[in-house]
């Protein structure tokens, strides 16, 4: 199964983080997704650097792509994001991984790079599975 083809036809949808924010699926599959972010003028805050809801929305983007690819529907719970240094971008990159699969709660580490793999965040985030 693609399940990459599979998480943009189901995603393309979101309004916020796809049509208004911008946010690309790059490769997804069971528990696991890379999405990007073009970083444009829309992404910026007053210091010149990327707003820090535009880095936490790839990235809450990236934990919903792995949670529900392949999975019951997966609602998130809580998202902890901890910002390690400022970008001006170009791209940006959210790869989400499982690091516990629960019964219903599920745990991911998703990490934000730039293009020169600097990490520029990391968000635990954890969800709720539908049954």
């Amino acid at each position: 199964m693609d399940y990459t083809k599979k998480a943009i036809e189901s995603f393309s949808d979101d309004v916020y983080a796809v049509q208004t924010t911008g946010v690309r699926i790059e490769a997804a599959d069971v528990n696991y997704s890379k999405c990007s972010l073009k970083i444009d003028e829309r992404h910026f805050n007053v210091e010149g650097n990327v707003m820090g809801g535009a880095i936490f929305t790839l990235a809450d983007y990236a934990f919903g792509v792995a949670s529900n690819t392949g999975n019951p529907q997966t609602v998130s719970l809580s998202g902890t994001i901890n910002f390690m240094r400022a970008t001006k971008g170009p791209i940006l990159y959210a790869e989400a991984k499982c690091i516990k699969n629960g019964r219903n709660i599920t745990f991911f580490d998703v990490v934000v790079t730039d293009d020169d793999g600097n990490i520029i965040a990391t968000v635990l985030a954890n969800g709720y599975r539908k049954k």
